[in-house]
Formats: C-alpha cells, sequence, structure tokens
C-alpha cells in the first residue's frame, strides 16, 4: 500500500477502501463525477447489445426514458445474434395445445439438477414467472418461431421455441429495428466502455468510453495497449445497465479461473466475449459470484472453427432422434439428451489424448426436423456426411461393424419401447416421435465440447441490482442482467435458457431503472 497515489486515495474516498483492497487499488477503477465534465447526458446507458441490453433497452424506453445502448463491436448482437436460437419458454401455449405437462417447479427442477444445486432460486423463479411476458415481448417486436417445440438435453418436456430462421438473429435483428424507431433512443458501435464514473457518494453516474474503437482478436484479454478511440464522458441520470455477456474469448482470465483452458482451447463464443466489464464492476466493489464455473457445449465439430454450421445438426437431429457412439466400441456411451456438463465430461472421456472424437448419428426422418440450411451448410462445408448404407458409415469412421449395428439395433428397440435401460435417454413420443435409426441415407458428424458459457458473474437481486460485496446492497445505479451475471445456472446452464435469462433479467432491468 505504500505506492497509493493522491488520486488513489480520492479514489477510496469515493468508492470504499474495502472494494479497492479488493482490487489492489487499480488506478483505473473509476473516476469522480466532479473530476470530469459530461460530453452528454441520458437517462439510461446500456453496455452491450445482445437480447439483455435490447430487452434493457426496449423496456426502458417503453417509460419514456432516453436510452443510449453501446456496443464495443463493429457488429451489433454479441453471442446473441449467433446462437442457436433456442428459447426455453416453461408453462407456454404450444405446450398447452400439444397436452405437454409442464410447470415453474419443474423448470427450476431441471435447472437446479444441471447446476449442481448451486443455482440461485430466486433468479431462477423470476426467469419462471417472467419467460412468457419476454417471448410476448419478442413477437411484438416481430421475432418468428416454428409451430413446434424442441427439447434441449436436460429438460424433463419439450418446452423450447425455435426461431424460424435458426438463429438468435431471428430475435436480435426485430428487437434491433424496434428499437431503433422508438424516440429518445440510440444504438452506438464500436464504442468500448472504459470506466466508471462515481459520485461521492458512490452512486454510479456515468461512463468514460472511447468513441471509434477497434476491436483486435490478437489480444489475449481487454487489455490497455489498444488505446484506439476518442474519450467521451456520458452521464446516465438514471442508471447504467450492465449487458456486456460472457467471457470465453477472454483467454487471460479464463485460464486463470481454469488453467487448462489456454489459447489452444476453441470457443463457440465471437471474439469480443471478454472480461473488461466484468472486471471493472469487481473494482468498484460488486460481489463476484461461481466464476471458475465454466461450461462446455457438447454439440460442436472438430472439424471447424467456433459454433461453425454443424452444431445445430447435433442440437435438433443427431442428439434428439439419434445417438452418439465410441468410433473405437461401436457403442453408446452417454444419455444424448443429458445435460450439457455431463454430456461433455461423457464425451471429453471418448476423446481422451488420443483426439477419438465420437461420432453423432440419426437417419432420413431425424433430419426432416431440420430447417434447411441446418442440414445443407454443413453437408456442403463436408462436416456432416451422408451414407446409404450403416456398413458404409462404419467404415468411413473406422467403427467395428457388427458392435456399431448392434447398438444401433438395440437403440431402436429402446425406441419401440420408449425406454433406455442403458442411460435414460427419455424417448417416450413427445420427445422422440417414434424416430429410430432405420430410414436411410444416414448422417453422421464427428463431436467435441467448446468452450460455450460463463456460468460466473456479478451478483445481482431479482430487481436486476449489481450487490455490493461490502455493503451487501445494491450499488446505486448500477444493473445487470445476462451472461455478465452469476448464480442463475449454478454449475451448468440448460440448452435454450440464456435466452430466458437474458431477456427476463433485461426486462426487469429496464423496468427497474
Amino acid at each position: 500500500m505504500a505506492n497509493i497515489s493522491r488520486r488513489d486515495m480520492l479514489k477510496m474516498s469515493v468508492v470504499g477502501a474495502g472494494a479497492l483492497a479488493l482490487s489492489s487499488v487499480n488506478a483505473n477503477a473509476a473516476e469522480n463525477e466532479k473530476a470530469v465534465k459530461f460530453d452528454e447526458e441520458w437517462d439510461v446507458v446500456i453496455i452491450g447489445s445482445g437480447f439483455a441490453g435490447l430487452s434493457a433497452g426496449i423496456t426502458a424506453a417503453k417509460r419514456g426514458n432516453k436510452v443510449l445502448i453501446l456496443e464495443k463491436m463493429g457488429r451489433i448482437g454479441g453471442n446473441s445474434v449467433i446462437n442457436g436460437g433456442i428459447f426455453a419458454v416453461p408453462n407456454n401455449d404450444l405446450q398447452k395445445k400439444e397436452g405437454i405437462e409442464d410447470s415453474n417447479e419443474r423448470f427450476i427442477a431441471d435447472c437446479m439438477k444441471a447446476g449442481l444445486n448451486i443455482n440461485h432460486v430466486d433468479l431462477l423463479t423470476q426467469i419462471a414467472n417472467r419467460a412468457n411476458d419476454v417471448y410476448k415481448l419478442t413477437l411484438e417486436c416481430g421475432a418468428q418461431y416454428r409451430d413446434r417445440l424442441e427439447i434441449a438435453g436436460g429438460h424433463s418436456v419439450p418446452r423450447t421455441f425455435s426461431t424460424a430462421n435458426g438463429s438468435g438473429s431471428g430475435i436480435v435483428h426485430p428487437m434491433v429495428d424496434y428499437f431503433k424507431k422508438m424516440d429518445g433512443v440510440e444504438l452506438r458501435t464500436r464504442t468500448k466502455f472504459d470506466e466508471f464514473i462515481l459520485s461521492d457518494s458512490g452512486r454510479v453516474v456515468g461512463l468514460k468510453v472511447r468513441e471509434g474503437y477497434k476491436f483486435d482478436s490478437k489480444l489475449l484479454s481487454d487489455d490497455d495497449e489498444n488505446t484506439t478511440g476518442e474519450v467521451k464522458y456520458i452521464k446516465a441520470k438514471k442508471g447504467i445497465v450492465l449487458a456486456a455477456g460472457g467471457f470465453c474469448r477472454d483467454v487471460f482470465f479464463r485460464q486463470q479461473q481454469d488453467p487448462r483452458l489456454g489459447p489452444d482451447t476453441d470457443s463457440t463464443n465471437h471474439p469480443g466475449a471478454t472480461a473488461g466489464v466484468l472486471l471493472k464492476a469487481f473494482q468498484i466493489g460488486a460481489t463476484p459470484v461461481q466464476v471458475s464455473w465454466i461450461q462446455f457445449g457438447p454439440w460442436a465439430c472438430p472439424d471447424e472453427k467456433g459454433f461453425g454450421v454443424g452444431s445445430m445438426y447435433n442440437v435438433n437431429a443427431s442428439f434428439r432422434y439419434g445417438i452418439s457412439v465410441n468410433p473405437k466400441t461401436g457403442k453408446r456411451y452417454m444419455n444424448e439428451l443429458a445435460d450439457r456438463k455431463t454430456r461433455a465430461d461423457a464425451m471429453f472421456r471418448v476423446i481422451g489424448t488420443d483426439k477419438n472424437y465420437p461420432i453423432n448419428i440419426c437417419d432420413s426422418e431425424a433430419v426432416k426436423n431440420l430447417l434447411p440450411n441446418h442440414l445443407e451448410k454443413p453437408l456442403e462445408a463436408g462436416i456432416l456426411k451422408k451414407f446409404d448404407t450403416l456398413d458404409d458409415l462404419a467404415k468411413n469412421y473406422n467403427i467395428p461393424v457388427k458392435e456399431f449395428k448392434e447398438t444401433v439395433a438395440k437403440y431402436n428397440e429402446y425406441v419401440k419401447n420408449e425406454k433406455d435401460v442403458e442411460f435414460g435417454k427419455p424417448l417416450d413420443k413427445t420427445v422422440v416421435n417414434d424416430i429410430t435409426i432405420s430410414k436411410p441415407p444416414f448422417y453422421a458428424e464427428r463431436g467435441v465440447p467448446k468452450l460455450h458459457h460463463t456460468m460466473g458473474g456479478l451478483l445481482i437481486d431479482t430487481k436486476a441490482r449489481v450487490i455490493s460485496t461490502m455493503t451487501k446492497k445494491p450499488i446505486e445505479g448500477l444493473f445487470a442482467a445476462g451472461e455478465i451475471t452469476g448464480g442463475v445456472h449454478g454449475a451448468s446452464r440448460l440448452g435454450s435458457v440464456a435466452i430466458a435469462d437474458c431477456l427476463t433479467f433485461g426486462m426487469i432491468a429496464g423496468e427497474n431503472i
């Protein structure tokens, strides 16, 4: 503590010595509003233009607020615009139409099981209670969904909508268009948040940003080496919403949480999924929650980078209507509809040190449930392959033919009996529609888990207010929603609950700010 400057001492008086001791008194953690001149003023400022940011922005603007959304990248939407577009909504109207019984309690129990029971139940309850509200908001904005429900891994019943275009862009783009038509709003790209501006009482009253920022994907994290952009100070009269997403692509920070996650570990995320905003919030005293829990998505393909074009084949065809086999044995090794952590762990055991990638398989009936682009694009890329016979498929991947065909026959019997006696995969008619692996051509793709979602982040309450480590109370003027927060998903998130999480707490932030 011997080298604290007068400026650091001033900051300690503003935000509290305890909070700054926690962050080693980072000289760039925050500035006092008396020391800056604001260039512009808004009611609400939101950092991030994905599901959470757009939901917060639209909701706040509906209440007559002047709203500014800031996006550091040149493209709008972050991970939201490239995700698979699957959205869990418990107790939805389509479930009732199809005779599917669901409840808030069932939804929460499914999430808790996947999250190893370390989820924050109060936050999960908010999602269960409000998911239908935000679903209706997306419809109001113009989002379109398929007239059928999916069952994502770990869910006990089908409760998941999928966008008509099979991408999160089917929600993001209509919401962006809706937002831009509202009065008193602006969405600004290439604008990077650098520091919070605090009042004497510690309230967050504004931001220091850089306009004209150019993200550098060569850096391993948000780094001071990148000095692009012009500094501006923006005042937020009613508050700031942090909706900056997770940090799967922040190699430095993620590797400190788990030393195995070095630069060679692939991720489904967009390049800008870094920890900068999260760390700045920690530096002003926000409470960290479960930051070291980082999820692998089990449906990716090793033959392409990132999320790619092959993931949705596994999400909506092979895992639901087919099987995953160990190519060395020709046998199944997991419940293909288990939660993500369970499946990823099982796949890693098969892959081992010799990169023995499992093979994900289904038949021609199964792929009829895919959107055309989810079948055509991976076939064109050569990562998804089509075979006239199971023998041809086995030969291509060096799978023992006899054992493989026995596995397929056994699985088909399980489907007919609606019971998987080996791994407990749900096989009732509402899930697999009596689809077996029997009608050629057959399809196969190699599988591998990739870094997908960071479970941990900022502690928020049920009103989306960020909670201080030191006072145990909300940090005045600071809200957060989506993947930058922690606690909702516990150890592992169920597929399709991210959109519900982001949209719900974005809406709640917009209501309470």
